[in-house]
């Protein structure tokens, strides 16, 4: 992927190719990440419906996990679940537990 020099960038950054956010990583910059505890998920979807950026994973109806890729931390997901399986713990934290 070649970057647009400040030239080629249209005035207000105006994104004029759809879909083009899967070619972004925007998951490095949040500060909290989501964690999801399956045994309270009810598969109910509310979580993927609310996502303003798909990082919901979903497998034949199910929510499997969250792309971390693209996911940007917002809570909205967290905030939403009607069970409360997802809550949302600091980034450090979160890694420091993966390690």
């Amino acid at each position: 992927m070649t970057l647009k020099t400040w030239t080629e960038i249209l005035a207000g950054g105006l994104i004029t190719d759809a879909g083009n956010s899967e070619e972004y990583e925007t998951g490095s910059w949040r500060s909290h990440r989501p964690i999801i505890d399956m045994d309270r998920c009810t598969h109910c979807m509310i979580c993927w419906i609310y996502c303003p950026d798909g990082s919901i994973l979903v497998s034949d109806a199910k929510v499997t996990g969250i792309d971390l890729t693209h996911c940007k931390g917002c809570g909205i997901c967290a905030h939403e679940c009607p069970r409360k399986a997802i809550s949302m713990v600091e980034e450090a934290v979160a890694k420091e537990g993966a390690q």
